[in-house]
């Protein structure tokens, strides 16, 4: 288990950049924690580190969004609107798990029960002033 305090905005992301360096194919996130505590943030960085050069958000809405880095494919999930693992059968969730692209989960602690056992937790706390951030980073079963 790692843990980071980033004091900024900028070096959240910069700890997605630094964490990409972990990811390869297949590779499942699963990041929670309070709304604005850093964790489209730290995606940004991830996909920014994968070689996404276009405009990364959360698909709040749309549920997922399809980004294509410089080798690989990357999926970010928000799981905030989702109330049940049934939910995500229906937009075929398991698929894109399977599918040897990398699955980046916001909210993912809402659909615990249907993750990948191999995967990373990351859960993100507010810290002790406005833009400081506690970024915890577990590894369950190596990825």
């Amino acid at each position: 288990m790692k843990t980071i305090i980033t004091k900024s905005e900028i070096e959240t992301i910069n700890s997605g950049r630094e964490f990409s360096l972990n990811i390869r194919s297949g590779t499942t996130v699963a990041l929670s924690g309070d709304l604005g505590s850093g964790k489209t943030r730290f995606i940004k960085g991830v996909c920014d580190g994968l070689g996404v050069r276009e405009h990364v958000s959360s698909p709040t809405f749309t549920i997922v969004n399809e980004y294509r880095g410089s080798t690989l494919k990357i999926f970010h999930f928000d799981f905030y609107r989702i109330n049940s693992a049934a939910e995500l059968k229906e937009i075929g969730f398991e698929e894109y798990i399977e599918g040897g692209g990398v699955c980046l989960i916001e909210w993912a602690d809402r659909v615990q029960e249907i993750l990948p056992d191999k995967r990373y937790d990351i859960i993100f706390k507010l810290g002790n002033n406005e833009s400081e951030r506690i970024i915890t980073i577990e590894e369950l079963k190596p990825v």
